[in-house]
């Protein structure tokens, strides 16, 4: 992207200014040219020091008995807050009822996700990586209450019991609620290591009261979102955007932007041309009636087949483009002579199409900068607004709301609508707050997109008809500027079906031009699960095996006990192998993403040639179960999601311009086409895994599986309603 001088715009995301340390949404962590253990220590010069209570940075009591659990993840629908809550009650013993929830400030030297080493909610790693956290806030502060009673009725704190945010002595008959002993035990240090229940003594957690704090305020509209703020003398902004990916502004002409009523400024920023008003409809009217001239000689200006076209070119390996091997064992040059079983997909772009599109409050006040948004890495936020307001990312406060959806949009590493609403704020200037809105329009067509892919796959049987050879070859734009392109084929070579082939080769070719994509929920795993999936039906299919059965004697051999645990309990769930109705098939899928095992059995039946889906059985194994009712809600969720996305959805270039704006041409799933939805969930007491994605991924390859036993047709792209499909 060109800033107005025609120099390019300084960003957070360059080879230069990144290093590749960990995980953020199935990704990385983003170090900005300094060592990991450095990171906390940059983003934090010029912070305020946090407003911390006397037990911590996680958990309040006020004096009329009320637990605030501080959640340092973006509740952006997913159901975090309740799970994290649940932890801090449980060793806290505090009355449920009583207990409340409410986002951190953004801190990254407090509030970091510990498996990302900043202040971000992606990966599912929200429960996973606060469940010691979060629980050592609520034993350390019960520990403060207990001593805190012990020292007041001067007996032995072993003879205090907590239940329910009272404390007691069972000897004495003594009692006093938490607010009764707040005084006493801010006085004493929270110990470093307190003392955690085993999973037998939970009382809370795993039980079906562990439920969601905010479905109140959802329901009767109290929840406060992005574009519910309304600040004093707040202007609100729209920016006119290139049609083409790569194009910038070449000249424009705001005279009839400025006659419109209630607009206050027109200028231009790095992305395109903002109009600034007095209100949103007055900007709108603004932005269309300005003139713009775009320079397109650097944008993209292909159609999805030809890009499509290119990436099958790439694959068979013509061109200058090289690939990157991914992973490699044996010797797969030697190893691919005789019968081969050959396929290939094709895989769409993806919008996010979160009900709440694109928005930010900004107010820039020289070198210091107020964010009022659904902010999902604090942190990337931080420092792509101090790049753009030239200060430093402590200087940036964030205050982050409750988000109408993400599915990774709001993850951006460009932080792009954020640096969007900043440049325009700067330029607004004294501290006056400036709304940025982008209408549905503007999300859909100025967005990041789940990565356009291609994959050929070959596959060598032995003679039980079991994968002994395995080639995967793929091609989609990388998600990260620097770095392997893992993500085309996430956790590809740890698939057991790959995994027990003697020869693999795995390699992704990474084509680089404008169309920008980012994380999609559950990232790399839509692509790998359904392409392998599909694959070991079909090889299922040409064994002469059902394709439980295929898939549980490759489980046994590669000693699998997770996947095959979840495949039983669907397939026992689903009544696998016994008949349905005519015209009506079951489809299998099992997966794994962010630590969790997922197996989906979904009935379908073809309706002319379209897949209509009624029932869809899932079993889970997630580790520990924090909150089972969220469990349940988050496979709901992420099967919906997944349907949607493979019936309907697909981001279509013409000319380079998005064609597909709205739901008219980017039709979701309709309330009347979702499936009864069953989720059972393995019994554990493994730490947590991640929930709030592993349901999207499995539910596609299910449908086409299902489509193959109805048809004996294979899929080879997505989605099914536009599916080539062949014999």
């Amino acid at each position: 992207m060109d800033d107005i001088a025609g120099k390019p715009r300084r960003s957070l995301i360059t080879r230069r200014g990144l290093l590749v340390a960990g995980g953020i949404g199935g990704g990385t962590a983003l170090v900005v040219g300094v060592a990991a253990a450095n990171l906390t220590n940059i983003i934090s010069i010029g912070a305020e020091k946090p407003d911390l209570s006397a037990f911590g940075p996680f958990v309040r009591i006020t004096p009329d008995g009320w637990v605030t659990v501080v959640n340092k993840h973006q509740e952006m629908g997913q159901g975090a807050h309740v799970a994290l809550a649940a932890m801090v009650a449980e060793e806290l013993d505090a009355d449920w009822d009583k207990v409340r929830v409410e986002a951190a400030p953004a801190n990254t030297a407090v509030y970091k996700n510990l498996s990302m080493g900043m202040q971000a909610t992606g990966g599912s790693t929200a429960t996973a990586n606060a469940w010691d956290q979060f629980r050592r806030a609520g034993a350390a502060a019960r520990a403060m209450m207990v001593a805190a009673a012990a020292g007041t009725w001067q007996v032995a704190a072993s003879e205090i019991k907590v239940k329910n945010g009272v404390v007691s002595h069972p000897g004495s008959g003594r009692t006093a609620p938490f607010a009764q002993l707040l005084d006493a035990a801010a006085k004493i240090a929270p110990p470093q290591s307190p003392q955690l229940k085993s999973p037998d003594q939970f009382t809370l957690i795993g039980t079906d009261r562990v439920r969601r704090k905010d479905s109140l305020a959802k329901s009767t509209g109290q929840e406060r979102y992005t574009q519910d703020v309304l600040l004093p003398d707040m202007l609100t902004a729209m920016v006119a955007h290139p049609p083409q990916f790569g194009a910038r502004v070449e000249s424009f002409d705001g005279a009839a932007a400025r006659l419109v009523a209630g607009v206050v400024d027109v200028f231009e920023i790095p992305s395109g041309i903002a109009v600034v008003a007095s209100h949103t409809y007055a900007a709108k009217k603004g932005r269309d009636a300005l003139k713009v001239t775009w320079n397109t000689d650097k944008a993209e200006k292909r159609s999805t087949g030809e890009l499509l076209a290119w990436y099958r070119e790439i694959a068979t390996g013509k061109g200058k483009l090289k690939p990157e091997t991914i992973h490699k064992s044996g010797k797969p040059d030697k190893a691919f002579s005789g019968e081969v079983f050959e396929t290939s997909f094709d895989l769409p772009y993806l919008a996010h199409a979160a009900m709440e599109p694109m928005n930010c409050v900004a107010q820039v006040d020289g070198t210091r900068v107020k964010l009022t948004f659904a902010s999902q890495i604090q942190t990337v936020d931080q420092v792509n607004t101090a790049i753009a307001v030239g200060t430093l990312p402590g200087m940036v406060e964030i205050e982050t709301l409750s988000a109408g959806g993400s599915f990774g949009r709001r993850g951006s590493l460009t932080s792009d609508y954020t640096v969007e609403c900043v440049h325009i704020a700067k330029k607004i200037g004294g501290n006056r707050p400036v709304k940025l809105v982008w209408t549905r329009e503007d999300d859909m067509s100025a967005g990041c997109y789940r990565p356009l892919s291609h994959y050929q796959v070959s596959v060598k049987t032995d003679a039980d008809g079991y994968p002994q050879a395995w080639r995967h070859i793929g091609v989609a734009q990388a998600l990260m500027p620097v770095g392997k392109n893992t993500a085309a084929v996430e956790g590809l070579g740890k698939v057991p079906y790959v995994a027990m082939a003697t020869d693999v080769d795995i390699q992704v070719y990474s084509p680089r031009f404008p169309v920008p994509v980012s994380f999609w929920r559950s990232v790399g795993a839509t692509q790998t699960i359904m392409v392998t999936e599909h694959v070991i039906d079909q090889l299922a299919r040409r064994a002469g095996r059902d394709p439980a059965d295929y898939r549980r004697e490759i489980y046994r051999r590669m000693g699998d006990s997770r996947r095959l645990a979840v495949l039983d309990l669907a397939c026992q769930k689903a009544g696998w192998g016994k008949p349905l109705e005519a015209g009506w098939a079951r489809g299998l899928a099992v997966g794994e993403s962010f630590g969790t095992v997922v197996a989906q059995v979904a009935e379908v039946r073809l309706v002319d040639g379209r897949p209509v889906v009624r029932r869809v059985v899932g079993a889970v194994d997630c580790g520990l179960a924090v909150a089972p009712d969220q469990i349940a809600a988050q496979m709901e969720g992420g099967t919906a999601f997944g349907l949607s996305a493979a019936l309907y959805s697909q981001i279509l270039l013409r000319d380079g311009q998005v064609s597909n704006t709205n739901f008219d041409s980017y039709p979701i799933l309709r309330i009347n086409e979702m499936p009864i939805v069953e989720t059972h969930i393995l019994p554990s007491t493994n730490k947590p895994s991640g929930m709030g994605e592993p349901g999207t991924p499995v539910i596609a390859p299910a449908v086409a599986n299902a489509i193959l036993a109805l048809t004996g047709r294979a899929t080879r792209s997505l989605p099914f309603i536009d599916a080539e499909v062949v014999s």
